[in-house]
């Protein structure tokens, strides 16, 4: 039988998972085991102190991580951060202090290894601010939603130093530094071209408890997350109903359909390869997966802020244009949610 995956919205953040019939639920991603080899130290830079961001660098530490740097744009925060530490509830309960927390990037010294978990749309300003902390043998790691991060990076950092990732822990923020974990997944990491040393860095994040998967077609697994995101999201943004709430309506859920079915077309015109076989049903099975959760995209415009809506479903609609065909439901919704943008900030401001 064939694939699905359910790109489920635990506490605000979505929690990637797929499944297919010789599988167990359990096992979340059907791709084979690895074993961690050995650990190796290095000096690693957490850009953004949010939920994901914490998350990692708290087990990172935990591991026996000596070197870990969180590095935040907000002095203040950072400082609360270095005095208090890290606490994690859920599944990974920690206390963790003893992280390097800074708003001076060049205080931190040349690092081995960057993790940006900043939002979309600061990734440019993000990557030029780790400048200072990149050397010849830095490597980058996206863990980001949306389609445009590594390309972003790549041009101001180096392709070569760019890794692309998908991770599946969910997370959401309590307070500064301070973080329930409530997903646990596979972290999926790639590039472009082959490198050797994505399995040092694999290495690295199973020690720490995240289990790490190398593969040869990440963007397979970034496209599969996208086309899930651009269905779901806006049209919760849109509607402010609730997940699960979007197959009640007929009208939603065809909406729905229409949606993953034009951004699975777009991936088809560009030759990328899906990791499940039916995107409505992937679609759906989120859904219903994450039935009483609220999208992270609802939540921004719940809150008044920012949504990441072009670097989802404005990235499909630049692929599909790229690849001759025109995405009119993505674009209709780019429009819809930027209105929405505008129409909080305006009441806001008033």
């Amino acid at each position: 039988m064939g694939k699905t995956l359910a790109l489920m919205n635990i506490c605000g953040f979505y929690t990637l998972i797929f499944f297919d019939q010789n599988f167990p639920f359990s096992q979340g991603f059907a791709l084979p085991e690895q074993k961690v080899e050995r650990k190796f130290e290095m000096k690693i830079v957490i850009v953004g102190p949010g939920a994901m961001g914490c998350l990692f660098a708290g087990l990172l530490a935990e591991s026996g991580q000596k070197d870990v740097w969180l590095l935040d744009k907000y002095e203040q925060r950072a400082k609360e951060i270095s005095e208090k530490g890290l606490v994690i509830e859920g599944f990974s309960p920690h206390h963790i202090t003893g992280i390097h927390a800074t708003s001076d990037v060049k205080g931190i010294g040349f690092a081995d290894l960057i993790l940006v978990c900043v939002k979309s749309y600061d990734t440019e300003i993000a990557c030029r601010s780790i400048t200072p902390i990149v050397k010849d043998r830095s490597l980058v790691l996206s863990l980001q939603n949306g389609l445009s991060n590594v390309d972003k990076a790549s041009a101001i950092l180096g392709e070569d130093k760019v890794i692309a990732g998908v991770t599946s822990h969910g997370a959401t923020m309590i307070g500064v530094g301070h973080i329930r974990h409530a997903g646990i997944g596979k972290t999926i990491i790639g590039k472009k071209k082959p490198d050797a040393r994505l399995d040092e860095i694999a290495n690295i994040l199973r020690a720490a408890s995240l289990e790490t998967i190398v593969s040869d077609n990440i963007y397979s697994f970034i496209w599969g997350k996208l086309i899930i995101n651009a269905a779901i999201n806006p049209v919760t943004a849109i509607t402010r109903l609730r997940n699960g709430d979007l197959l009640k309506c007929t009208e939603t859920r065809e909406f729905l359909r229409s949606i993953a079915e034009e951004s699975a077309l777009v991936a088809k015109a560009k030759n990328i390869s899906l990791p499940y076989d039916d995107p409505f049903r992937a679609v759906e099975d989120t859904c219903r997966y994450t039935a009483l959760n609220i999208s992270s995209m609802l939540q921004d415009v719940l809150h008044g802020k920012m949504t990441e809506i072009d670097a989802i479903n404005g990235a499909i609609v630049s692929e599909g244009i790229k690849a001759g065909m025109k995405a009119s439901v993505n674009e209709m919704l780019v429009y819809l949610v930027k209105g929405i943008e505008f129409s909080k900030n305006w009441y806001c401001k008033k």
